[in-house]
């Protein structure tokens, strides 16, 4: 007999949370200090520790209760790598939540350790879906879950702003496996994709909110360059805290899978036609549909309407995009959709 979905979400919940807290004592195990700034009226805190220049200083995020308490707790936390290998596995064997092939946790895990998280990146893509699975306490189509590779997105103003740097990309991958290699662009020494032997690749990502172009930019936070996508702001705004069910947990950004439904809806029907993603990112944005319109349709409804509020070419795809999900979808869907036209293909 299936355990009740209230477990699966209860451990889930008690992961996330350890995960976040050791994510964050792992960050700050030096000797140093916690202050604060405040900027355009908002306060942002930074872990200061001396070094052999001086001072440094690490980012550490927009204050919030949740980020308060955990700086309060920093000196008392104790180790629970076992307690959370246990959590996952849980999570994995028992409730058949889905976890990583090995080479994309371990990948993300680097980053995550790296900082790339803590510095407000987001992991996006299907490694970004696996985790919607135990998020939502719900299993998701296994034939939509598996990925050759990782990708990763952050705003280009907020990689600039955190003032802070993880070390070379390349670096932290060749650390996980010595085949990574810089792919390179048409665009000089710019370097968005890094690729190992065998094909497995990572992607850097960052919204093009400007005229089109596919000219890369930098990340400084990341200390590499991404590859410009139209739509990406949508998709990584406002994103939330995970789990990646890989060894102990890998605490990490993920788009809000309200966000994500909608984006891969709309993203379907710019790939040509044919195209096996194009498939995917349907199959996907339906099966998530499908349970937030039953579990979090106030959520879902809110992030549908500001979509289609964002202009003619949105509302044109979200509506070729809805035409492709099953009838049973769309009769799920008739109080989210607006009464344009929607409701009936």
């Amino acid at each position: 007999m299936a355990a009740p979905s209230l477990v699966l979400q209860t451990t889930y919940a008690e992961l996330l949370e350890r995960s976040a807290r050791a994510a964050f004592e792992g960050s700050f195990v030096d000797e140093g200090t916690f202050m604060a700034k405040t900027v355009r009226g908002r306060r942002y805190w930074y872990f200061q520790l001396p070094t052999s220049a001086g001072r440094g200083q690490k980012y550490v995020g927009p204050e919030t209760p949740e980020l308060l308490q955990r700086i309060e707790q920093h000196k008392a936390a104790l180790d629970d790598e076992r307690e959370r290998r246990a959590l996952v596995s849980t999570l994995v064997r028992s409730f058949g939540m889905p976890q990583p092939v090995t080479e994309i946790g371990e990948t993300v895990a680097a980053l995550a350790k790296a900082g790339a998280f803590r510095l407000r990146s987001v992991l996006v893509g299907t490694a970004a879906y696996q985790t919607y699975s135990a998020m939502l306490g719900e299993k998701l189509p296994s034939a939509i879950l598996q990925t050759g590779d990782v990708d990763i997105a952050q705003f280009a103003n907020i990689s600039a702003a955190v003032e802070e740097q993880m070390p070379p990309v390349l670096d932290v991958l060749q650390a996980v496996d010595k085949t990574f290699r810089a792919a390179p662009t048409t665009h000089g020494n710019a370097v968005t994709s890094y690729i190992a032997k065998g094909g497995f690749r990572v992607d850097f990502l960052t919204p093009n909110e400007g005229k089109d172009t596919d000219k890369p930019r930098r990340l400084p936070a990341l200390q590499t360059d991404a590859q410009p996508l139209r739509f990406l702001d949508f998709l990584i705004h406002e994103p939330e805290p995970a789990v990646l069910l890989h060894g102990s947990g890998v605490y990490v950004n993920v788009p809000s899978p309200h966000r994500y439904a909608v984006h891969k809806l709309m993203i379907s029907r710019r790939r040509p036609e044919g195209a096996a993603k194009r498939d995917k990112d349907t199959h996907q944005a339906e099966a998530l549909l499908t349970i937030l319109a039953k579990k979090r349709a106030f959520d879902l409804k809110e992030i549908w309407d500001e979509a289609e509020g964002r202009g003619k070419e949105w509302r044109k795809l979200l509506l070729e995009g809805f035409s492709q999900l099953s009838p049973q979808t769309q009769e799920l869907m008739a109080d989210i959709v607006p009464k344009t036209g929607m409701q009936k293909t």
